[in-house]
């Protein structure tokens, strides 16, 4: 499980395909501190297993149904990604439930300054959008944040400085193409009524 507290942000490396998925190799430094062959990590929030791990970089294997439903497929040599690795049990719990199991895209559509901050604004499926929540939990490349509008095409995140300087979301331009998990509560919640009828 992830929190959507982001580690530090990694550089891509090289891309190679092999059959319909590709190998990434992803250069970083503190976040792979102790990491071994078999451990997971989140990549622009998709969980993801080391398959060889070397001093300062992993590298990584992403099938074709994490192609097509995230922005990996997307990823070139030289891109930032934001990386995280699964919170310890005795960890501190901040940001919200993570699992790394990207729901969909969504593509950036406006970009506003606000004060010191920015604020964002999304599109995105109603098949996604049903479950963003105004003052809800949502992942945004693996970015743990707090929506400020929901509206029916769209929703709107505001972006503190901080966040913009340690995450890829600080990179980002209108037309760019984000991975989105939205809070695993509210699709347990609408499985279980559901059920219930």
């Amino acid at each position: 499980m992830f929190t959507g507290i982001v580690e530090g942000m990694g550089q891509i490396g090289d891309v190679v395909p092999a059959d319909g998925q590709r190998d990434f190799t992803i250069i970083a430094d503190k976040v792979l501190e102790g990491m071994e062959v078999g451990d997971s990590i989140a990549v622009n929030g998709v969980c993801l297993t080391a398959v060889a791990v070397g001093d300062d970089q992993v590298r990584v294997t992403a099938v074709t149904e994490t192609l097509d439903r995230t922005n990996l497929g997307r990823l070139a040599p030289g891109d930032r990604v934001d990386l995280e690795r699964p919170m310890p049990a005795a960890g501190r719990f901040d940001g919200h439930i993570v699992q790394g199991h990207v729901d969909g895209t969504a593509t950036v559509a406006g970009i506003e300054p606000e004060a010191e901050s920015i604020r964002m604004r999304f599109v995105a499926e109603p098949a996604l959008l049903r479950y963003v929540v105004e003052k809800g939990s949502v992942t945004v490349d693996g970015v743990s944040l707090t929506v400020t509008a929901a509206q029916s095409d769209s929703f709107e995140l505001v972006l503190i400085p901080h966040t913009l300087d340690v995450t890829v979301l600080g990179l980002r331009e209108v037309g760019d193409v984000v991975n989105v998990e939205v809070d695993i509560l509210a699709k347990y919640v609408e499985r279980l009524l559901e059920v219930r009828q």
